[in-house]
């Protein structure tokens, strides 16, 4: 009954129609996570490369070298799948058909800047690292650019 009576007051007194481009309201989505995600596997990337191997037979040493490189390696490739997943988020909650028409080459863009975060997962690659930040960079402007604003890029280090 009471659904019914709710039935009849919606069409006595319709609402107006809404929409949104994305999931959430605005303000939810922005790629600085994925920015910072990726910072720490360029920070790590560049540690892991800086570490020097200690001398054959140092025990202490080589224990402490392979405790610090494993702690790196598993910072970068946290890091890396978070890069990966806030990309992800964005690509597929936030942009809509209307971005895909000022920005056709969005899906590929996305999907190289995914697959760098694997990259940087399984390699120690500065220049993967880099161009991943390349890629975050990118996809800030065009985001920001989606949303009528000129927001600055920049970096912690």
């Amino acid at each position: 009954m009471l659904k019914q009576a709710l039935a009849k007051l919606a069409y006595a007194v319709p609402a107006d129609e809404v929409s949104a481009h994305c999931d959430g309201p605005c303000g939810v989505y922005d790629p600085a996570s994925a920015r910072i995600a990726a910072e720490a596997v360029l920070s790590m990337t560049k540690k892991l490369l800086a570490l020097d191997v200690p001398a054959e037979g140092d025990k202490d040493a080589m224990i402490h070298y392979h405790n610090t490189f494993s702690r790196y390696v598993a910072i970068k490739e946290e890091q890396a799948h978070i890069a990966k997943t806030e990309l992800l988020v964005l690509w597929t909650d936030y942009f809509k058909p209307v971005h895909l028409e000022q920005y056709p080459d969005l899906h590929t863009t996305f999907w190289n800047a995914t697959k760098l975060c694997s990259s940087c997962k399984v390699e120690v690659s500065l220049e993967h690292a880099n161009e991943l930040m390349d890629a975050i960079h990118n996809i800030h402007n065009i985001f920001w650019a989606t949303k009528g604003r000129d927001v600055e890029y920049y970096t912690a280090s």
